[in-house]
């Protein structure tokens, strides 16, 4: 799903060279930025460090509000209140620009922060740690995880979800509360969120077996996130059907995190969309074709926007070669202004070098 089987044979694949060049961008300084940005575009990849001029930016087409590039047009839908951006040759794939307000966008980063990670939904930590609640808070607050294997104080038995039950003990607990000597290992919760890849929501994915486990304990999806997801879907829905959320898997990425070109192809009805949201900094997202062959289309994605793939799109490869961190912060300003107060300062700290997404599945 998120690589390919020979890495030698994919390194000579269309979607690998731009993953590559994308991943190896170097921003000009800042004295030359202007510059740069006002040539022509041409094609490919310029001097040393490339250059993103080939990078479809949708919310620069909505700004200008004029004649659209050949291959992209306006999709129009009843009672749909967003811009919707779609490519001509790509049927199935949505682009809505800013579909959540500054509001909207800081209110879904702290519930990827502080309630999707929350057990019954695992996340990568969990085959690690074993259930962790309270993550967010912990780190916040600067506390460390310890853990006690076989503890004869006391002795918990967790279910790791993948069927495998073990003895194990951890809490979190203030530095001074380490007594040197004793037998356990101690993780910094900072570094555990930091650590943090994925979460999954409503029905559990398993990444050993890639499907749906029903019999892992999970709860639905929050009502708030099924029904944006219900709403934004509408331009990918068949006429007079109803988007059903029932699985979402929650992405964190750090400042050299990329996802790598894969298909989405668990899901039983691919005439479903998947909605997927981003938030925090801004990525470069690649949408190719049916193989890694075929030469792919990249564009900007920013913090608020919601991209829809159904039916064809679905088969088509696609990924995030990266995000932009080191730069460019005006991108997030709106989002570092209303983080500013004393509560969000930590999630201030981490939204400024990461992106999450959302995306959000009809499963059956």
């Amino acid at each position: 799903m998120y690589g390919a089987s020979d890495p030698a044979a994919a390194d000579r694949t269309a979607f690998r060279r731009a993953e590559k060049q994308y991943k190896l961008y170097k921003p000009p300084n800042l004295k030359g930025r202007s510059r740069s940005r006002s040539r022509s575009k041409p094609d490919g990849v310029e001097g040393g460090c490339g250059d993103l001029s080939a990078v479809v930016d949708f919310h620069a087409l909505l700004a200008a509000d004029g004649e659209l590039p050949a291959g992209i047009g306006r999709s129009n839908c009843a009672g749909f209140d967003h811009p919707v951006f779609c490519f001509l040759d790509r049927p199935g794939f949505y682009f809505i620009p800013g579909a959540l307000s500054t509001e909207e966008q800081c209110y879904w980063i702290r519930e990827s922060l502080k309630t999707f990670p929350q057990p019954p939904n695992r996340t990568n930590l969990t085959a690690i740690y074993g259930s962790i609640s309270d993550l967010f808070v912990a780190a916040k607050n600067r506390k460390i995880l310890v853990e006690v294997e076989n503890s004869d104080v006391q002795e918990k038995e967790q279910n790791n979800g993948d069927g495998k039950t073990e003895s194990k003990y951890s809490k979190f607990v203030e530095d001074s509360e380490i007594q040197k000597g004793e037998g356990c290992r101690s993780t910094r919760a900072t570094t555990l969120m930091r650590k943090l890849r994925w979460s999954t929501l409503g029905l559990q994915f398993d990444w050993s077996k890639r499907n749906y486990d029903v019999s892992l304990p999970h709860k639905r999806i929050p009502d708030a996130l099924a029904n944006l997801a219900k709403n934004m879907a509408i331009p990918a829905m068949p006429f007079g059907e109803e988007f059903k959320p029932e699985a979402a898997i929650v992405n964190y990425y750090g400042p050299s995190d990329m996802l790598g070109g894969h298909v989405d192809d668990m899901e039983a009805d691919w005439t479903k969309p998947i909605v997927s949201i981003s938030l925090g900094c801004k990525c470069i997202f690649l949408l190719g074709g049916k193989t890694r062959d075929e030469v792919p289309t990249a564009m900007f994605l920013r913090s608020g926007d919601i991209v829809l793939m159904a039916g064809e799109a679905r088969e088509r490869f696609h990924g995030v070669p990266r995000i932009f961190t080191e730069s460019d912060q005006q991108e997030i300003s709106a989002l570092v202004s209303q983080l500013s107060g004393e509560d969000d300062c930590f999630i201030l700290d981490y939204i400024k070098n990461s992106r999450i997404n959302i995306n959000i599945r009809q499963v059956y």
